[in-house]
């Protein structure tokens, strides 16, 4: 008869506590290679409807993963080019734009002494010294850079990930080693990701297509920049559409003076606030499943490991960690800690004893 030696708990949760900190230090270290892998399946996850949609209407299998794949080529390659080009000309043009800035700083600095509020003009004007906002938006978009920088790696993941879709159910269930197992738990990670990503990136785009024509409209440089930048940092939570706004309304300041930037920074506030708080949840319902305090912490957390890409996918990550722990007994107490407070979970009777009826 064999034995089995129980570990105190005291020291089980040192295990997995250093186990826990081994993996964070694995993810950060292997950053460079998972993070064009990830940002890869979570594009194949969202290009799988289309996929279907298109074997649907009678295309073999291979043509219409080989069209996806050509449609989402296409467009990594203009972003690419429209990054690069954007970022370089902005980024020779700062020195102009820095003494551009003078007149609207001291209508502001003489706006604050109208009302008792003396600041220094050089205390502003170091804030916008264009070395630090040069550093700021390389390290702002450097992660960027890298995934677009992988292109190929990423292709090639997308097409793998499409062509497994349709056999990843039988898969599990061999692992199980059970044709008629339950893999639903894996269609519903998916079916959950796949709403998620899709209303994010509907709600994004109409964040970028509507602030680049806005700006355009008004005068103000790069709009096409800034409205990818805001695509991209839409997708992250709360302090996201905060960011992106910042660029366009410095810049509408220069240009078009304090009545500029005033309309820019309001236009942004009307967008925001409408696609936040009234289109997005119409549209997600409620498919998040997470606390706000959790969806914060997640994106420090996650941006802590990867850096800004990190924070875009910050929300799709912590909801996949989620999803799994609620298939695993030992852990699926941290799944209810990370719910929102929408999800009721069953708690026991106080007394221990089984409510009746």
């Amino acid at each position: 008869m064999s034995t089995q030696t129980l570990l105190p708990t005291s020291l089980r949760l040192l295990l997995v506590a250093a186990c826990i900190v081994v993996l964070i230090a694995g993810l950060k270290a292997a950053g460079a290679i998972i993070l064009p892998i990830l940002v890869a399946v979570f594009l194949a996850v969202i290009c799988t409807p289309l996929v279907v949609w298109l074997q649907r209407i009678g295309l073999p299998d291979w043509a219409s993963v080989l069209a996806v794949f050509l449609m989402v080529l296409v467009i990594f390659v203009a972003l690419s080019l429209v990054v690069t080009a954007s970022i370089s000309s902005f980024q020779g043009r700062l020195p102009e734009y820095e003494k551009q800035l003078e007149e609207p700083v001291n209508h502001i600095i003489t706006f604050l002494a109208g009302h008792d509020i003396k600041v220094s003009p050089d205390v502003i004007k170091e804030q916008f010294d264009s070395s630090k906002l040069t550093g700021l938006l390389s390290s702002g978009l450097s992660a960027v850079a890298l995934v677009l920088s992988n292109t190929v790696l990423v292709m090639l993941t997308v097409v793998f990930v499409l062509s497994e879709a349709a056999v990843l159910p039988r898969k599990l269930r061999a692992i199980v080693g059970d044709p008629d197992a339950d893999v639903s738990w894996a269609t519903n990670v998916l079916g959950d990701l796949r709403i998620y990503l899709a209303v994010k990136t509907q709600c994004s785009l109409i964040v970028a297509v509507t602030s680049t024509l806005f700006l355009w409209l008004i005068g103000v440089d790069y709009p096409v920049l800034w409205g990818l930048l805001a695509f991209l940092l839409n997708f992250i939570p709360t302090l996201g559409s905060i960011i992106a706004a910042i660029p366009p309304i410095v810049l509408s300041l220069i240009l078009l003076g304090l009545t500029g930037g005033i309309i820019v920074a309001g236009w942004y506030l009307l967008i925001n606030m409408a696609i936040g708080n009234f289109l997005e949840p119409r549209m997600m319902g409620r498919r998040l499943g997470l606390s706000t305090l959790v969806v914060f912490l997640s994106m420090v957390f996650w941006g802590w490991v990867w850096g800004p890409v990190g924070m875009v996918l910050s929300v799709p990550l912590t909801m996949v960690v989620k999803i799994l722990l609620e298939h695993t007994e030992d852990l699926k107490w941290l799944a209810i800690l990370l719910g929102s407070a929408s999800e009721d979970p069953e708690l026991p009777p106080a007394d221990g004893k089984t409510a009746s009826a």
